[in-house]
């Protein structure tokens, strides 16, 4: 990638970022201009809680990007698979027609893997229109992380450019802040010599890769 693409990228993925965060942070705004005004204990009661909740949002999604989209410098090259799991789960916290189903079969997994697991979950938690079931797995095999996110429902969304950005076949002037995530994934498999793949129908949509892993972290 050359510097002019990677800082394309990278402003990509910044407008994805804003994009995210502007709905809940603009509540928070909101409820301290209804608070300021409010003089009523029970709807100044009930502005804290909306205030509490769109605060809790807005962390949780930082936490999700800065694992997802950034260096995550607070990470060693290995990260517990509570973390990312965590994040998933928050991110779906208000999406109760959603179910999120398990499959981790190591207690840790490589800093990249988790990247990619993250950003394939969230492109199958946006398929999911109409709610379904969300099932995630990961383990480590022969040298190689091995990741697969499944969703089941009634419909499934999903943009024939994300897929052409997962595959490494989207062009240059294609790139949005919708497909900047699968394209930086796309990057990091191809970069450890591994690869992405996706099958989708009216009601599935499973993604899959395989990274693998650099030799010093083998075993």
């Amino acid at each position: 990638m050359n510097d002019s693409s990677a800082t394309d990228l990278a402003a990509m993925l910044c407008s994805r970022l804003c994009h995210d965060l502007l709905s809940p942070v603009g509540a928070l705004s909101n409820g301290l201009e209804l608070l300021a005004d409010e003089k009523d204990p029970e709807m100044r009661k009930r502005c804290f809680e909306l205030l509490e909740q769109s605060a809790k949002v807005s962390t949780d999604k930082l936490k999700f990007f800065r694992l997802a989209f950034g260096a995550a410098g607070g990470f060693g090259e290995f990260v517990e698979v509570a973390e990312p799991k965590a994040l998933v789960e928050a991110l779906v916290a208000d999406k109760n027609r959603i179910e999120v189903n398990w499959a981790l079969a190591d207690a840790k997994l490589p800093k990249d893997a988790v990247k990619v697991l993250l950003n394939l979950a969230s492109i199958a938690i946006e398929s999911l229109v109409r709610g379904g079931k969300l099932d995630i797995g990961a383990e480590l095999r022969d040298g190689a992380s091995e990741i697969v996110v499944r969703a089941t429902g009634p419909k499934i969304a999903f943009d024939d450019t994300v897929g052409q950005a997962l595959e490494g076949t989207l062009p240059a002037r294609d790139l949005s802040s919708r497909t900047a995530p699968a394209h930086m994934i796309s990057l990091l498999a191809t970069q450890s010599g591994g690869g992405l793949q996706y099958q989708r129908s009216d009601e599935a949509l499973v993604l899959g890769a395989v990274l693998p892993q650099p030799e010093g972290m083998i075993g």
